[in-house]
């Protein structure tokens, strides 16, 4: 009959109320809008995704390499995010303890030291003028499980601690994107430096000749103002871009942790890889790889773990207590059987009456899942769209770094023969100052072609869901 009862209180333990988790269902298109061409073709989307691949293989600049890894070594908001993980882990610890038992022990001595006339006597005749006594007790309390409840809640903690292990990989890739990102701009900026200097160099020897043809009649003072125009718009430059170059420096110190200092460089921003061929991968490998959208599943998954918790709620609680022990006013009979007692008891609670307050909690559960569902639906759409973007970026910005470049070539054969001419006599300093001005302008949005370029590898690096 005992073996029955407890084969029934089991049974009943394992009842859960509430719904049990599944994902939602999603639209995910077949392919990438706007995917590379090789991607197109099945056999390449069964190729593994670059996102798969570890960052050291994406991004091969040594130097930059050395960085990222200070980064995660040292960032601070890594730091944070790992602490949360922490946390998160500890709570699963308190929430999983209500699922078991509880258990007590005590002990008490006491002594006491009477004077002899108040003294009790013995039976051989003697006195007993100091007394000893003590004794020893155990307890144990459980809050049987029968709805679920405590289990839910424990449900509910383990996917928050997947939702923050989640958030610490999307903190990781972001990391990872920001390091590449300030990396590539502070080369850009110094291509840029390199250009302006490049420039003024040009510009100083231009101005001598206006200078030398001015003294010797064949030049006017406009042309020489002219020349001086050019040399000083460039000069004013300078102090620009230093400015601009200290302050990347001092964002790239603060990812890796550090006060404010001078960065190493690496390659050229010329020089950063930029592979034809990235696969892609499936648009729903999304689903597992994106930590954002993991992360969002995971607050789903606990949000729907709540529901049943407050399902739980309109059940009756049951409760069982046990105490037991010995004690004694003399301490050899502490663990005689006649001196020792135990106590049971069990107890059940159902609420009859909480002004609305387990229903409304019922309807806010629901109501938050439902939430959560068109949160994790809102990250699916965003993940589809990051995608998107990054593909098309990655061919748009080659396309437009190569026809940059081009037009460099255009335009330093222009000033070439501009300069040709004019010392010549065949045109005015107009002309040259004409397309220096747009050699220069056409040099520098190169460098920012350049930088958009290996940007781009980066953003479809990190939307595929690399990095982690």
């Amino acid at each position: 009959m005992a073996l029955s009862g407890f084969v029934l209180v089991l049974t009943l333990a394992g009842c859960e109320v509430g719904p049990n988790y599944q994902r939602p269902a999603t639209a995910v298109p077949p392919t990438f809008r706007g995917a590379l061409a090789p991607a197109i073709d099945h056999a390449s989307l069964q190729e593994p995704s670059v996102a798969d691949q570890k960052w050291q293989s994406v991004f091969t600049d040594p130097t930059l390499q050395k960085l990222i890894a200070e980064a995660l070594a040292n960032n601070l908001d890594l730091k944070v995010a790992a602490q949360r993980v922490l946390e998160a882990q500890a709570q699963v610890g308190v929430v999983r303890s209500q699922q078991l038992p509880t258990l007590g022990a005590g002990g008490s001595f006491s002594a006491l030291q009477l004077p002899a006339g108040l003294a009790p006597s013995n039976s051989d005749g003697s006195k007993n003028d100091f007394i000893r006594g003590g004794g020893f007790s155990a307890s144990a309390a459980w809050n049987l499980d029968f709805w679920g409840l405590y289990r839910r809640q424990t449900e509910a903690a383990r996917a928050e601690l997947l939702q923050s292990e989640w958030a610490q990989r999307a903190t990781r890739a972001t990391l990872i994107q920001d390091v590449a990102t300030s990396y590539f701009q502070l080369r850009s900026l110094d291509a840029q430096l390199a250009i302006t200097q490049n420039t003024i160099q040009a510009r100083e020897q231009s101005l001598t000749l206006t200078q030398s043809l001015e003294n010797y009649g064949a030049g006017s003072r406009a042309d020489t103002s002219q020349a001086e125009e050019l040399l000083h718009a460039a000069r004013a430059n300078m102090p620009v871009l230093r400015q601009q170059i200290a302050a990347q420096e001092n964002a790239i110190s603060i990812l890796l942790g550090h006060t404010p200092e001078d960065v190493d460089r690496g390659s050229n921003i010329d020089d950063q890889p930029h592979p034809a061929n990235v696969p892609t991968g499936l648009p729903s490998d999304l689903l597992e790889r994106r930590p954002d959208v993991r992360q969002a599943e995971a607050a789903l998954i606990a949000a729907n773990a709540r529901i049943g918790v407050a399902k739980a709620q309109f059940f009756p609680q049951i409760s069982l207590t046990a105490m037991g022990g010995a004690a004694s006013n003399q301490l050899q009979g502490i663990f005689s059987g006649k001196n020792a007692y135990w106590y049971a008891a069990g107890s059940l609670s159902q609420p009859i009456f909480e002004g609305g307050r387990i229903r409304s909690n019922y309807k806010y559960s629901q109501a938050e899942q439902q939430e959560m569902v068109a949160q994790y639906q809102k990250a699916v759409l965003g993940a589809l769209r990051d995608t998107s973007n990054a593909l098309t970026a990655y061919q748009q910005t080659q396309i437009h770094r190569e026809e940059q470049a081009r037009l460099v070539s255009s335009a330093a054969e222009a000033v070439r023969l501009a300069r040709l001419r004019y010392a010549g006599g065949n045109t005015s300093y107009l002309e040259v100052l004409t397309t220096d001005t747009d050699l220069y302008d056409a040099q520098v949005n190169l460098a920012q072609a350049s930088e958009q370029q290996a940007n781009s590898l980066v953003q479809l690096y990190i939307a595929l869901g690399g990095g982690w």
